[in-house]
């Protein structure tokens, strides 16, 4: 079961000696993970925190809210930020995924911009990632993250590497492979020396400040990238209705499902609520595994337009403040 709290803690034992005064060898700060649609930035937050907080898929656009994870190395604490992937806006919901990239990465220490090592070609202009233009205009130390070197042949990148050192001053070049973990325990090396003193934000076995409330929905939302291909995933949201623990029986969650059209109600649905059982039943067996206790889940699918560009819904589902 994963740990969580809705606020930052200053006043942790951890965080303080035994005089109760913040300790001077403390250090503490902020990492944003950004890029383009699945390039692996929820993989590798994964890695590194060591549990899964964002949920994965092989579809783009599949994060869109700031996912927080939180790395306590001894002295040191990284609060990660897993951001939207960086996409030209179509809806206002989009517009709503760039804010929060600008937002996460506005009072970060370290920004680490990541790329796909299968789509590198050494004379790609890295000047004009539109990733990198947004990691430049905060001033912060730039990680250049090269992932998914295991599917790649590691001579293929240096071209790659020496060209990108020309044209951009990165404080770091990392090749790594978020899946396998190459190269992720010197890249969580560094940033933790790139931590400035501080004490710490978060008490030390907290891995993510979101609630599970956020976490169901997430998991329910990825099971639906799962099962269905296309548009499908991409115009659905979850809205979490009901979360009530019982003491000493199964806990009751209650979703809806909200679609753009009642033609995508009907294959979300499917013949005879097939399709949507088998989205219930795979993500009741995740939820109870990151509850770590039994639940009864309930979905219901209902329609509602152009969800993604009414901004009073927007900020309803918890896309904006």
């Amino acid at each position: 079961m994963l740990s969580t709290l809705s606020t930052p803690h200053t006043d942790s034992p951890a965080m303080n000696d035994e005089t109760g005064n913040p300790s001077p060898h403390l250090r503490a700060g902020f990492v944003a993970i950004i890029g383009e649609p699945n390039v692996g930035k929820s993989t590798l937050l994964n890695r590194l925190i060591g549990a899964k907080i964002s949920i994965v898929t092989n579809k783009p656009q599949t994060t869109r809210h700031k996912i927080v994870g939180i790395v306590t190395r001894g002295d040191a604490q990284i609060v990660f930020f897993d951001t939207p992937g960086i996409l030209v806006p179509r809806y206002m919901l989009h517009e709503t995924m760039m804010k929060t990239v600008h937002a996460a990465i506005s009072d970060v220490d370290v920004v680490c911009l990541m790329v796909d090592a299968r789509k590198l070609h050494p004379e790609e202009d890295i000047g004009g990632n539109q990733s990198l233009d947004i990691a430049r205009s905060v001033k912060k130390p730039v990680y250049l993250l090269i992932n998914k070197v295991d599917a790649v042949r590691k001579e293929s990148i240096l071209p790659f590497i020496a060209a990108a050192s020309g044209q951009y001053s990165f404080k770091e070049i990392f090749p790594v492979s978020a899946l396998e973990g190459e190269g992720t325990d010197r890249l969580l090396d560094c940033l933790t020396a790139e931590m400035p003193e501080h004490p710490h934000y978060y008490p030390p076995d907290m891995l993510s400040e979101q609630s599970e409330r956020f976490f169901v929905g997430e998991i329910i939302r990825e099971k639906i990238f799962e099962i269905f291909k296309e548009e499908i995933p991409y115009s659905t949201t979850v809205d979490i209705l009901e979360f009530r623990e019982a003491q000493g029986k199964k806990d009751l969650i209650r979703a809806d499902i909200y679609v753009g059209r009642s033609s995508q109600k009907g294959i979300l649905v499917g013949k005879q609520g097939s399709s949507l059982k088998a989205v219930g039943i795979r993500a009741r067996r995740d939820i109870e595994d990151f509850l770590g206790r039994k639940v009864f889940l309930e979905l219901y699918v209902k329609v509602r337009e152009n969800w993604r560009e009414d901004e009073g819904w927007l900020r309803r589902l918890g896309y904006t403040r």
